[in-house]
Formats: structure tokens, C-alpha cells, sequence
């Protein structure tokens, strides 16, 4: 605590500050209270508000932004968060969203939402194995939390909330198309149509993808260290990560008086599995993922002049299929001519019912009740393998052959069995205007599950509008990540064993922020903030080594940091603007930094309208101080060299109106082709992850 006070009372000066210069200004307040009110955000109350003052330090990528930067997936449009960075994990090159220093290979500490319905699968807590990327094609706005979220959206509102809001027929009218050509032999199509039939309003969208992906090469893999200690030579390394990728999204939005339906397909196909599942490059295994979802909804603020209402229903299908040769053919002193071949199969279906209401007939407060109930269903598994995993003296777990070779082991040696999962909660939001420059929102939201118990999370946020372009926020939140299924469940597998008393990982942050307009043409913020990580999950070596690993409750992980962001028009036709986050974490069993995550991360970007309809935005990124991940009890210490720092250039150029409707774009990424790489997770049985060397896309939309 004496740390957090600090970091509080360090905030307190610097805002001091600032609000001195602010006096200085001679500008109507109410004119400065509404700069800004075009940035609405929604993701830290559940209802729209000025983004400077929302109580969440929160950003927002609009469509605009994601055009700007020429982005066509997730990824893309979200590198300039700040205190967010994107990196990979070896698990078929998922991207892993690491927000201020919690990264994981699975990544479940950030819930995703796309409409705010949680994309998490419930078997590993990830958007699924073969997640393959998310075109944003079809997306509005982006918002985000860095911070705790769970007191609002409850479990996996960890360390950060990403909610990805698609276009409806109140974004737009008319038709779209568009193409995007580029490296790696990518092509990509799509079109969107709004419009209306009576009181019906419409919105649908369709696209297809398909690249070969990037061809960054991995040296050594762990088939390579098996095959220095057996002799033999049947590694892929040096070679190829695998990064190809097909798919097609479907969307369709009904809008009619106060019931709205969505249904959306997002289906990839002839994933490439990166690195290999195993750590051992896989030139031939896929990946497939297929999710459909759909949400309907009803909204009511005209019944009551005190009273908002909202009713919504949801359904998430998934499929996960994996065809994988887990090692290559004659791996391990050529028992496996085949290779190691590993087959996993996954269905899912999650659905609920949510209601909440918005009163507004006590004076100076707006209060938010809300509750659910749900089921999430990990209902069929099939797996298909030619191997047993073995405990060997002095050499650890190895594979070994089926004497039937490759057998459907689904029914006697299944990785995991079905499972379900119940859950239901409840929660109050109170925001509460003290003074008319004063807000204070506090909340409360308990959840409780049919596997492991139930939790409760408060948050709290004093927002302080002082006037002449400064608000100030100080902020305290609980947050919970739940035990995925293969924590709890997993078996047949000694390398990541479940167990069922395994209970959710929680985290306390306090956080302190201050955001000022110093002159009408520069916008300065920044935060600093402090959490503890409690009951972290991870796989931990059991007393009797021939047992493999386990699921346990672990040690303690503290960390701190800050944040800062600028932005300056410097004339009507220029603006920079850019960030830089610094990042310290401890774990608390081996005083070190956990590692994976970069320590220190800049960004910077400058927009320029080079002439009428011409916008030039380049920007560089620079990623620096990631430590190796530490070993704990029981496991092996990765003594390889930290990982390499590296600065990236990318360049878009958009051309407005080159015809009547007829937007082009090209885009640039990593201009002057610079060797960047993401780490591989400890001890370092492969290369770190190469990332792409320069790659150019060139896009054009039609409006009709």
C-alpha cells in the first residue's frame, strides 16, 4: 500500500501542475467541457459519455482511425493503445493482447467482446486455438479499457476489455465494397449494405479472406534439440513458420422500434499453426475455427421518464478443429515415420439471457441494476492421436507410439471430457454527481458459478472536471479470470494436467490519471497506476516428477507503471500524437520480472492532409526491455539472451474520391524491413517469434 500511496500522491503533484497552467487560459469552461464530446465512450458505464471523463482510463479507435491506418484485422487496428501491446504466441501465432506487463500464451486475463458478447472459449480461456484473426471490415468503433472490468462484465475483465462494436443500420445507409490485394499472396473481398423497408432497418456484410502468410524462418525448433541428443535429423528447422490462413465473415443486423437481432458467421479455415503446437514447425498441420453467434435485444427509454430499460438474449457457437503433427515424421529416433500426429476436436455452445435498467429519478444520481444467467458448454470432444505421453527418467515427458497407430482414443483417452458450466450474477452502478464538477461511480457485481464458487468485485472512480481543460480521476477496481476448463479438467495429458480445486485468479489495481487541453491544439494525458495479481494460475511440476504438471493457485505478482499520451494539431492540415508506457512487475516467489512483456513501448504517428482528399499518416513503434520468463519451483531456467528490442516504420497513404465513391489506400508495414521478433515462452525449446518484414497492401472501397 505504501507504493500505491506514492504512486497517488505522485499523480496529486503532477496534476497540481497542470491545473496551474490550465488557470492561465483564459477560455469558457463550458466551451472545454465539451472538447471531446465527439469521443464518446460506452465501455466504462454501459452509457455514452465524453470519453476525458469517463471513469475508466479508456481509448477509442473509430472506423476513421482503422482507414487511416490501412488495418484489416484486430491486431492491426489496435497498435496505437497505448498500454497495450499486441504480441504472439506460439499457439498458431494467436495474438496475445497484453495490457501493462499480464501476458500469457493463452491470453485469458483480457475479455474480448464483439457487441458485448464475450468471444472467450471456455475450454482454454483464449478466442480459440485456431482464432485465425478478426477482419474489421465490418467495424464501427473499437473501445478499450486498460484496467480492471469485472465490477461491469465480470469474469476475464482482468487486466484489460477490448469491445468491438460492428456497423448497424444507424452507422450508415447505401452499399460498400471493397478489395485488398498485398504480400504474401493475400486477397481479400467484401460488401456491406444498409437501408430500410418500412419500419424495418437492415444491415448486412460479407467477406472472404485467404494469404498465404508471412515466411519469417525459425532456426531451431524442439524437434531440433531431440534430434541433437538422439543424432538424427528429422527437424523442419531451419524453415518456415506457418501463417497461411482462408475464411469468410457473415453479418447480418435487423433493427425494428425497440427489438434489435444480430447473427454473425466468422469461420477460418486452413489455419497455419505458426511455429508448431508443440514447438516443433508443422509445414502441413491446420487449424479451423467456426463461430456463429447471434444476440437479440429489446430497449426501452420512453416508457418512464426515470426509467431505462434493456433485455438481451445471446447464442455463441463454436467448432475448433486441429489436424497437427505435433513432431515430424520420424521424430524420436524414428518411432513416429508418420510423425507424431494429434487430432483435437472441440465443440462449444454458450447462451444466457441478461436484463438491466437505468434510473434516473434520484437527483444527482444515475443508477444501473443489472442481471444474468447463462451456460457455457463445452458439450463434444473428439480426439485422434497415434501416441501416449510418457514420463522417462532423466529426460522428462516424451511421446510414445500406440501399438494401433493412429486411433480414435475420444472414448478411452480422451485430452478432456465434456463439461458445463452455469453461472449467473447480479450488479449495481451508482454515478453520482457530488458537486456539478464531481462525479463519484461506484459499483458492485457478484457472480457465482456451478464449478467453483462465487466471487464479488467493487470498483470505485472519482472524476474531478477542474475546469479549463483538466479532469482528474483516481480509481481503485477488483477483478476475477476464471479457471478455464482445461485447468480444471484436463487429463490423459502429464504435460498440463487440470484440477478441479483450482480456484480464480484476482487482481486489485489502483489507478490515478490526469488529462488536460494545455492549449486549444494540444492534448496531453497521463496515468500511473499500481496492481497485485493473487492465486495466479499456471501448470507447476507435482512432487512425483512421473506426473507430470498440474493446475495450481500461485504466488503473488505486483506491478506498476505509467502511461502518457499527446496530442498536437500543429496546423489545420497536420497532427502528432503518440504515446510511451513504462511497465515494472515482480513475482513475488522469485522477485523477478514474470517476462514476455515489453517494459517500455513508444508509438508515434503523424496525420497530414498532403492536399484535398490526399492523407498521408506514417508511424513508428518501438517495443524495448521484454526479460525472459522466469523459472519458478521445479522448472527449468531459460538461459538464452533477452529478447532483441526493435522499432518498426509503417506508412499509409489514402486517396479520397479518386472517382465519385471510390476510395484507394496503400499501406506499408515495417518500411525498412527491420528483424523483429515476439518471445517464445521458457526455457526456449524454440526461436523466438519472427514477425513480418516489410509487407504492402493496397485496398480500394466503392460507395454506391
Amino acid at each position: 500500500m505504501r507504493r500505491l500511496h506514492g504512486i497517488v500522491h505522485g499523480c496529486l503533484l503532477a496534476a497540481s501542475s497542470v491545473a496551474s497552467a490550465a488557470n492561465q487560459m483564459a477560455v469558457d469552461a463550458d466551451l472545454l467541457n465539451a472538447y471531446g464530446g465527439a469521443d464518446l465512450v460506452s465501455i466504462a458505464t454501459g452509457r455514452a459519455q465524453p470519453l476525458r471523463q469517463a471513469p475508466a482510463i479508456a481509448s477509442v479507435v473509430t472506423r476513421d482511425d482503422i482507414r487511416a491506418l490501412g488495418a484489416h484485422t484486430l491486431s492491426e487496428a489496435l497498435v496505437g493503445v497505448p498500454g497495450l501491446h499486441v504480441s504472439r504466441s506460439t499457439l498458431i501465432y494467436n495474438p496475445i493482447f497484453t495490457f501493462r506487463g499480464v501476458h500469457t500464451q493463452y491470453n485469458p486475463q483480457v475479455l474480448l467482446l464483439v457487441n458485448g458478447l464475450p468471444m472467450t472459449s471456455v475450454f482454454a480461456g483464449d478466442r480459440g486455438n485456431a482464432w485465425g484473426s478478426m477482419s474489421v471490415d465490418n467495424v464501427e468503433r473499437i473501445e478499450v479499457i486498460r484496467g480492471p472490468g469485472s465490477a461491469l462484465y465480470g469474469a476475464d475483465a482482468f487486466a484489460g476489455v477490448i469491445n468491438v462494436i460492428t456497423r448497424s443500420p444507424e452507422n450508415f445507409q447505401g452499399t460498400e465494397a471493397g478489395v485488398r490485394v498485398g504480400s504474401f499472396a493475400t486477397r481479400e473481398a467484401w460488401a456491406s449494405h444498409s437501408g430500410s423497408a418500412g419500419p424495418v432497418r437492415i444491415a448486412l456484410h460479407a467477406g472472404t479472406l485467404r494469404s498465404d502468410g508471412h515466411d519469417g524462418r525459425v532456426n531451431f525448433d524442439a524437434q531440433s534439440q531431440v534430434d541433437a541428443a538422439l543424432g538424427t535429423d528429422a527437424s523442419h528447422a531451419p524453415g518456415q513458420v506457418s501463417r497461411g490462413v482462408r475464411g469468410n465473415d457473415l453479418g447480418l443486423d435487423v433493427m425494428m422500434g425497440r427489438w434489435q437481432m444480430r447473427m454473425a458467421m466468422k469461420e477460418r479455415h486452413d489455419v497455419g499453426v505458426g511455429v508448431g503446437v508443440a514447438s516443433a514447425l508443422d509445414p502441413d498441420g491446420t487449424g479451423k475455427n467456426r463461430r456463429w453467434t447471434a444476440d437479440l435485444g429489446w430497449k426501452a427509454d420512453d416508457l418512464s421518464p426515470d426509467w431505462s430499460f434493456e433485455v438481451l438474449a445471446n447464442y455463441l457457437h463454436m467448432t475448433d478443429f486441429s489436424d497437427l503433427h505435433l513432431f515430424p515424421a520420424g521424430a524420436f529416433g524414428g518411432a513416429f515415420p508418420e510423425g507424431v500426429v494429434g487430432n483435437p476436436y472441440k465443440w462449444e455452445r454458450h447462451y444466457g439471457v441478461s436484463g438491466s435498467t437505468l434510473y434516473r429519478g434520484w437527483k444527482d444520481h444515475l443508477v444501473r441494476l443489472g442481471a444474468g444467467t447463462g451456460v457455457l458448454d463445452l458439450y463434444k470432444v473428439q480426439e485422434v492421436k497415434n501416441f501416449a505421453l510418457s514420463f522417462v527418467p532423466g529426460v522428462g515427458v516424451i511421446p510414445v507410439p500406440l501399438d494401433s497407430g493412429v486411433t480414435d482414443v475420444t472414448d478411452s483417452a480422451p485430452f478432456i471430457r465434456p463439461h458445463k458450466r452455469r453461472f449467473s450474477y447480479a450488479y449495481v452502478q451508482d454515478e453520482w454527481s457530488l458537486a456539478r464538477d464531481l462525479t463519484l461511480t461506484a459499483g458492485l457485481r457478484h457472480d457465482r458459478y456451478s464449478d467453483f464458487g462465487h466471487t464479488t468485485n467493487p470498483r470505485l472512480a472519482l472524476v474531478w472536471d477542474a475546469g479549463e481543460g483538466a479532469v482528474w480521476k483516481l480509481l481503485y477496481g477488483r477483478a476475477f479470470r476464471a479457471p478455464s476448463f482445461a485447468e480444471r479438467y484436463n487429463i490423459n495429458n502429464p504435460v498440463a494436467l487440470g484440477n478441479p480445486t483450482v480456484t480464480p485468479e484476482k487482481i486489485e489495481t489502483l489507478e490515478a490519471a490526469v488529462s488536460w487541453k494545455l492549449r486549444p491544439d494540444l492534448d496531453l494525458a497521463t496515468n500511473i497506476y499500481a496492481y497485485t495479481i493473487r492465486d495466479t494460475l499456471r501448470q507447476e511440476a507435482n512432487a512425483d516428477p512421473t506426473t507430470g504438471a498440474t493446475a495450481q493457485n500461485g504466488a503473488s505478482i505486483d506491478g506498476h507503471g505509467m502511461e502518457f499520451e499527446m496530442s498536437w494539431r500543429a496546423t489545420t492540415a497536420i497532427q502528432l500524437s503518440g504515446h510511451y508506457a513504462l511497465h515494472f512487475a515482480r513475482d513475488r516467489e522469485t522477485g523477478e520480472d514474470p517476462g514476455g512483456a515489453p517494459r517500455q513501448r513508444a508509438y508515434l504517428q503523424l496525420d497530414w492532409r498532403a492536399a484535398p482528399g490526399i492523407h498521408v499518416r506514417p508511424r513508428v513503434y518501438w517495443v524495448a526491455d521484454r526479460k525472459r520468463q522466469t523459472a519458478r519451483t521445479g522448472e527449468a531456467p531459460d538461459l538464452r539472451d533477452p529478447v532483441s528490442d526493435y522499432a518498426l516504420a509503417d506508412v499509409t497513404v489514402m486517396a479520397e474520391n479518386v472517382v465519385p465513391g471510390l476510395d484507394v489506400s496503400l499501406t506499408l508495414l515495417n518500411v525498412a524491413d527491420a528483424a523483429a521478433y515476439e518471445p517464445s515462452p521458457s526455457p526456449g525449446v524454440v526461436d523466438d517469434l519472427p514477425l513480418a518484414g516489410r509487407t504492402w497492401l493496397l485496398s480500394g472501397t466503392y460507395r454506391f
